[in-house]
């Protein structure tokens, strides 16, 4: 029987997709094309063009692919978790579910690299910080790392880069949780860092640095003072995981001798989700700050002299220090970092305090009734973990806990675990004690400790400071004081909910509201990574069928949603690419050819890898330059392991040398590696795993859908060809611990990486289907060469294909105008905020130019807009160039204006307020101000503040 055809089956492709059938064909008049396959004949090179559709589902519409989620969720079978292991139930107040998680003016918004624009999420990352250096007792604390394993790594390489022993091991603590170790074990492979991993009850041997857990994976607490003098008296470094809900009662980590510390803010009020996406977090002591990994945000100045915010020590990161950069990471997960400290904002001091010491009474008391119940509790010190010897009952006890609807850890045969969260409530702690009292025959009463009291907790470990004490924690008395705080945060910042983003390399497309709603269902939410697989079968339904679409999207045989960004992804390509060279004997390969134009990123991957890397030349039409290539796999020889190269290029343009080029890698032995951060212009129209790459790693929170949350989260799948394939990143079984037949580890902390975020993605592929994706793509090359051909009059387009195409994105070349002028890309770019824009990619790939991309999701109304803006500026540039205003004192130097500016009593300048507010009419209506002014970022960085600043500094500054 033929399926009926419903009337509204596609109608999310019109909704996704910004200009309707009359406006494109008004577009395709303006770029002189009669069709969009006329366009994408002369975009897309002929050889590497698709001819057909996908194989994938027909496009379905919103309630049919809700429906259908809802039916994978239900296959899920969530239980009450006390598995622990570093992923806890927590109650997200509402509060922040629906005005931060739910609220498109928190999850749309993209990186706070224009920090005028992003002072409201640049204020609540300062504040995640502050609570971060506040707990860990150190004294800077960066942005957010991706999750607690990758933050172990990143400690492990931060002791590596300040130590003057670099020949000595890195020990690693038996005690740290198993999926950490396996993390960090990835990690130092690829670097070539010894690691020992030992108890350290029986001696650490000298080495540059130590990871510790505090408290103890199974639960202990214990002092280590004594172990950090004697690291510190071997000249080493040592590093602490840790847990900040129990630092709100045990001494924290920098007291005890910690150098660094990194944890996850998970049960700061954000979902498990099957392992994320969380907040992890660093802190570490002032001396260690120029080597941090990741974002920080920073206070400075303005213009007027008013405290600002804004990232801080950027020459740090990768995208400006490439393969000397101290981390690749460029996605953090700065949405949930915001989750985290909103909910620390919430509860207050004094209401984190009361959760923390009910989990602590209730594991008290858990513990106090095992033990009448004949069970030997193994740690005497804890604050919410007990390892229980249970002996010949363990299976018995293990089964019965599952029957009643309960998950235990599993530690060994005779062994389990069991951790308490802020969610357990009196009856489940008497469900629980049930099911041991049951296995033993045996009848307990609870007892319960005293208010004041802390059992596990000794006094040498006690905390007896008080914590949080900037005003901000106590600033909130009622959901009125919260509510009216994130918005005025969020009032203060540019998301895709108030105007078009065009960020060159970035995809700000549709987030779609429908593609949202799974990720908040307790189906979804509230399952821990780690719970038994016959529990998690709604997970492997979508994960499953989601990696085949991907496949079939890309070319590819296999693929891994592992890596949670796209960092993760390229650094689990190369590994894969190290590996499989090192299964053929071929361990002399570990030289990666990298093009000048390339994301940061793949320089500082490669370098995680220990490849030494090549730059190969740009052509002066921007394509890799094939002979310089020839060159350099000639001179790396039988050492060449992979070329890394973003296609479409990041010069935006699809070059038609890309199957020459990887033939000659290929030809060499080596393997190609094709970046995926633009294959938003490849959907539907070229399969890079057909037409000569060997991986890619995908950007789901650009591509396909996943909000970029002010800066994560993120997933970076990496897809691959046949060969590479046993060379994804390894999954650990649910006791966090790695297959031991494994060729490659884990990138990631979980064995999904973010999966809760996942279901965003396969909404997206199952509403557009085949035929959607593919008009996705070409009406967004589409939009990007209609802004090419209406700005190229007024702005030179740096980079061309044939015909005088671009790709989905177009480079504005402002270096001959500054030259003329003095009027730079960031004047430019500041000058688009007064107009109520965010600016294009600045200075990338291009030192002087702008990146614009402006994604299928653009209208033309919104799209002529921009070009307006874009136009209006370049003739108040002219006014310069002609001496009509000066040189110095402009509406684009003195750009972007405040309220503030404009309401000062006297006015200096020879343009109007009027001009400097309100340069388009439109804005007489509908008018965003930018909360500060030019931030001065030198100032900032030679007078480093990363933590909340006293009350008392904003008010002397009004």
């Amino acid at each position: 029987m033929t399926r009926p055809t419903t009337e509204t089956a596609g109608a999310f492709i019109a909704r996704h997709i910004g200009p309707g059938q009359a406006d494109r064909q008004q577009m395709l008049a303006a770029i002189g094309v009669d069709s969009v396959d006329t366009l994408m004949q002369t975009v897309v090179p002929g050889n590497i063009h698709l001819s057909g559709l996908l194989d994938l589902p027909s496009p379905k519409d919103e309630p049919e692919v809700l429906a259908e989620l809802k039916s994978i969720a239900n296959q899920n079978r969530v239980m009450r978790s006390y598995i622990g292991q570093g992923y806890y139930g927590t109650h997200t107040p509402n509060v922040i579910l629906r005005n931060i998680l739910e609220n498109p003016a928190w999850y749309t918004a993209y990186t706070p690299y224009q920090p005028e624009i992003s002072q409201g999420r640049l204020e609540a990352i300062l504040n995640f910080q502050t609570m971060v250096a506040d707990l860990t007792g150190l004294d800077i604390a960066n942005a957010s790392l991706l999750d607690e394993g990758t933050a172990a790594a990143e400690a492990m390489t931060l002791a590596w880069r300040v130590t003057r022993h670099k020949d000595r091991p890195f020990f690693v603590s038996a005690n740290c949780h198993p999926q950490t170790i396996e993390v960090v074990k990835t990690r130092a492979e690829g670097l070539g860092i010894e690691l020992v991993v030992a108890d350290e009850a029986a001696g650490v041997p000298t080495c540059f640095g130590v990871l510790l857990q505090y408290p103890q994976t199974l639960g202990d607490v214990v002092d280590y003072r004594g172990l950090a003098e004697k690291i510190h008296a071997d000249d080493g470094v040592v590093a602490c995981a840790t847990d900040l809900l129990a630092l709100t009662l045990l001494e924290a980590p920098g007291n005890l001798g910690a150098d660094i510390a990194i944890g996850s803010a998970q049960r700061f009020g954000v979902p498990m989700g099957f392992g994320g996406p969380h907040a992890a977090f660093m802190s570490c002591k002032d001396a260690f700050k120029r080597h941090m990994p990741g974002r920080l945000v920073g206070v400075s100045k303005d213009a007027m002299g008013n405290p600002a915010l804004r990232l801080a020590l950027q020459t740090r990161e990768q995208h400006i220090r490439r393969e000397k950069a101290t981390s690749n990471i460029c996605t953090a997960q700065v949405l949930l970092a915001v989750m985290a400290s909103m909910y620390a904002l919430w509860h207050g001091p004094a209401g984190l305090k009361a959760i923390a010491r009910r989990v602590h009474h209730h594991t008290a008391a858990v513990r106090t009734a095992l033990q009448e119940l004949g069970f030997k509790v193994a740690n005497e010190g804890y604050f919410d973990t007990l390892l229980v010897k249970t002996g010949e009952n363990t299976a018995a006890i293990h089964d019965a806990a599952v029957k009643a609807g309960m998950n235990l850890r599993h530690v060994s045969d005779s062994e389990l675990a069991l951790s308490i969260d802020e969610t357990v409530r009196v009856e489940d702690v008497t469900a629980l004690l049930a099911v041991f009292a049951h296995v033993v025959g045996k009848q307990v009463e609870l007892s319960w400790p005293q208010d004041n009291e802390l059992p596990g907790v000794a006094q040498t470990v006690a905390r007896h400071s008080e914590i949080l004490t900037h005003a901000v924690f106590s600033s909130i008395q009622s959901e009125t004081d919260m509510l009216r705080y994130l918005r005025q945060l969020s009032d203060k910042d540019l998301a895709l909910d108030r105007t078009m983003i065009p960020l060159g390399s970035c995809t700000m497309k549709l987030n779609a509201t429908v593609e949202m709603i799974p990720v908040t269902w307790p189906e979804f939410a509230n399952m821990h990574p780690f719970a038994p697989s016959d529990q998690t079968q709604g997970y492997k339904t979508l994960i499953d069928r989601l990696s085949a679409y991907l496949c079939e999207i890309t070319g590819y045989d296999a693929v891994s949603l592992q890596p949670n960004s796209g960092a993760q992804g390229e650094y689990a390509g190369l590994l894969a690419i190290r590996a499989y060279h090192r299964s053929r004997g071929d361990l002399q390969r570990n030289i990666c050819l990298i093009p000048e134009s390339a994301h940061g990123t793949n320089p500082a991957s490669a370098n995680m890898v220990g490849m030494d890397v090549v730059v190969v030349r740009a052509d002066s039409l921007g394509n890799v330059d094939v002979e310089h290539l020839k060159e350099c796999i000639a001179q790396a020889g039988d050492r060449l392991a992979a070329l890394m190269v973003t296609y479409p290029s990041t010069h935006g343009v699809f070059e038609e040398a890309i199957t020459e080029i990887c033939d000659l890698v290929h030809a060499a032995g080596g393997q190609v590696y094709m970046d995926g951060a633009n294959m938003n212009a490849m959907v539907g129209v070229a399969q890079p795993g057909k037409f000569g790459s060997d991986v890619s790693h995908l950007n789901l929170h650009k591509t396909f859908c996943i909000p970029h949350g002010g800066g994560g989260p993120g997933v970076g799948p990496v897809a691959c060809r046949a060969h590479l394939a046993p060379y994804l990143p390894g999954v650990v079984h649910t006791s966090g611990q790695l297959p031991a037949d494994a060729p490659v580890g884990p990138v990631s902390a979980a064995p999904f990486g973010s999966a809760s975020i996942l279901p965003i993605s396969m909404a997206y592929i199952l509403l557009m289907g085949a035929q959607g994706l593919r008009d996705a793509t070409e009406v967004a090359i589409l939009n990007a060469n209609y802004v090419a051909t209406r700005l190229a009059p007024h702005y030179p387009i740096l980079y061309t294909g044939k015909g005088g195409r671009v790709a989905h994105e177009c480079i504005l070349d402002m270096r001959p105008i500054k030259d003329k002028t003095g009027i730079s890309a960031e004047d430019i770019a500041k000058r688009l905020m007064d107009y109520g824009f965010h600016a294009p990619t600045m200075s990338f790939p291009v030192a002087g130019t702008l990146m614009v991309e402006p994604t299928e999701s653009e209208g033309l109304a919104e799209l002529d807009r921009f070009v307006d803006a874009m136009i209006a500026i370049r003739q108040e540039i002219e006014q310069v160039a002609n001496g009509e205003r000066d040189a110095n004192d402009n509406v684009l130097k003195n750009a972007p204006h405040t309220a503030h500016m404009l309401m000062a009593q006297e006015w200096h300048h020879d343009y109007s307020r009027h001009e400097a507010g309100f340069p388009m009419p439109a804005q007489l209506q509908s008018k965003y101000w930018p909360p500060v002014a030019r931030v001065d970022n030198a100032w900032g960085d030679r007078n480093l503040v990363c933590a909340c600043p006293p009350v008392s500094d904003y008010a002397q500054a009004t």
